[in-house]
């Protein structure tokens, strides 16, 4: 039997390709990348980046909750901008949603991302025992 179960909710934008909103192996989660879908609509959210960081934390939230968590539990996480510009306001939405001590964390400028999207985060998640 494996150890391996794939997560989804219904509170994070569908899966927009052959791949799980997470995997959980074991106490760990493996979060796919979220970009800044409304999950009832599917469609970008308006507002710039920062309400585009907003949205992509929230839609990293349900997944964090549907997998026994929170993003309280993010041990890892990885951002892809397309314009590193955008870096401080990532920071400031990013404190709404994240306490100290924060995830490990990588930020990366990329060319472009699915839909037009300014920004995409992934990460791992551990649950307690």
């Amino acid at each position: 039997m494996s150890n391996r179960a794939a997560i989804h909710t219904d509170k994070a934008p569908a899966a927009i390709g052959p791949y799980s909103q997470a995997i959980k192996a074991g106490n760990t989660i493996y979060l796919s990348g979220q970009i800044p879908l409304d999950p009832a609509t599917m469609t970008l959210v308006d507002g710039g980046i920062e309400a585009q960081a907003r949205r992509v934390f929230e839609n990293m939230a349900a997944v964090c909750k549907a997998a026994g968590g929170s993003l309280g539990d993010m041990v890892k996480l990885n951002l892809y901008l397309t314009d590193l510009a955008n870096f401080e306001a990532v920071n400031e939405a990013m404190k709404e949603f994240f306490d100290a001590p924060y995830p490990a964390r990588a930020a990366i400028g990329i060319s472009q991302l699915p839909k037009g999207s300014l920004l995409e985060a992934e990460g791992i998640m551990v649950l307690g025992d």
